[in-house]
């Protein structure tokens, strides 16, 4: 089935079995198949500037920045001093530019595996893509495994922002990823991952959890409100190596006008808090998926 008909652009992937949400296309900036998978950028009515890699929607021009944020927040306040931090994916440069905004952030390495991403990012998504101008990022074109085997107990914050375990992405929902993460990690470390969301994907949102209580001290899942997104919520697994780690009570509370100086637009301390409020049923489904590991 065609996902761009009559002026329309609907998400129609078998990860969505019996549902799509589309939006009015005003124009198609690009569209290529790169050695990894299929970019697709669109100039959308009701959202600005649409990145859709494989088929799925990846950021919004209208609300990035919620999803942007939180992966970065949610574990870049719980460390007491993130000096070093790993981004793996993240091509648009969204994460990058939230990171580089934190004081105590020094160190910035950025790996993603296709470079037609990150391009394509600069020219049609500037608003995102200036993450990579900050001094404190290194861009690499690289495969994320490869990147931190080289790098034993180097940072203080992993952060991985994938796309959808489909396509390149698919290692990055494995064990094996997060076992090798906490071996890049110095002492303390915490990492944060895209977690699916768990209206319709519960299941592979209880493993990433489960994958983060068996291989870290202390783990936890967030959720947050991202309206492109499927069914409008998605989640994060968190890992930590410290058992003392108090994910739902950050370490660094922002001052509202700290919030405004750092020009977020959804993340604060109150949210930051309320993430890991879960539903009953999620909570019940993450330690079923702890007791039938």
């Amino acid at each position: 089935m065609d996902k761009l008909k009559t002026g329309w652009f609907s998400e129609l992937t078998d990860l969505l079995p019996g549902r799509s949400f589309s939006m009015e296309v005003e124009q198609v900036l690009h569209q290529e198949q790169s050695k990894y998978q299929e970019i697709l950028v669109l100039k959308t009515k009701s959202h600005g500037v649409v990145l859709v890699l494989d088929g799925m929607i990846q950021c919004t021009e209208f609300d990035e920045y919620s999803y942007q944020e939180m992966i970065s927040f949610l574990p870049l306040f719980s460390h007491p001093k993130p000096q070093r931090v790993l981004i793996v994916g993240g091509g648009d440069g969204g994460v990058a530019r939230e990171v580089a905004k934190h004081p105590l952030v020094e160190i910035i390495d950025q790996v993603e595996i296709d470079d037609r991403v990150i391009e394509l990012s600069k020219k049609y998504l500037p608003f995102m893509a200036e993450g990579f101008n900050n001094p404190k990022v290194n861009l690499h074109v690289a495969d994320g495994f490869k990147f931190m085997e080289e790098h034993f107990q180097y940072y203080d914050v992993i952060i991985t922002d994938s796309s959808d375990p489909i396509g390149p992405a698919v290692s990055l929902f494995q064990k094996s990823y997060f076992e090798l993460m906490k071996r890049a990690l110095r002492p303390g470390g915490i990492v944060c991952s895209q977690a699916d969301t768990f209206w319709g994907h519960l299941k592979n949102a209880a493993s990433m959890h489960n994958h983060c209580k068996e291989v870290f001290a202390k783990a936890a899942y967030a959720t947050s409100y991202v309206s492109t997104y499927p069914a409008g919520q998605i989640g994060f697994a968190l890992g930590s190596l410290d058992e003392k780690t108090d994910f739902v009570n950050p370490v660094y509370q922002l001052t509202n006008q700290q919030r405004k100086d750092m020009k977020l637009r959804y993340y604060t301390t109150d949210i930051h808090k309320a993430a890991f409020a879960l539903p009953a049923f999620v909570v019940d489904a993450l330690d079923n998926a702890e007791n039938n590991s």
